[in-house]
């Protein structure tokens, strides 16, 4: 964990990756490189955010999408990116981006 608990010392990586995201939208690459762990990890610690909410929100997720025929997994309920898309078989996916959304004036 390293440098995690330099960035938020108070908080758990859960907590850390909600804060993150708080009126956010960020891939889970993006929140690797923000808290420094791993990115499978960012994808396991995201499916119990998405269930509690970051508690102070609404979880979103903004669904990935082919780059070759522009279709939009909808209706994918799974943390994460699918590897080709069912239409066209292309394998240029665009990341799925994840984000808490808040009831707060001031963010968002």
């Amino acid at each position: 964990m390293g440098d995690v608990h330099n960035f938020m010392p108070d908080l758990t990586i859960r907590q850390m990756i909600s804060e993150v995201i708080k009126g956010k939208m960020l891939t889970a690459k993006e929140i690797s490189k923000t808290l420094g762990i791993k990115e499978k990890d960012v994808l396991e610690h995201l499916k119990h955010v998405a269930k509690t909410g970051g508690r102070k929100g609404r979880f979103v997720i903004a669904p990935p999408f082919c780059h070759k025929c522009s279709f939009v997994f909808k209706k994918r309920n799974r943390i994460g990116t699918p590897s080709r898309c069912p239409l066209c078989r292309s394998e240029g996916i665009a990341e799925a981006r994840y984000g808490i959304e808040t009831n707060e004036k001031n963010e968002l």
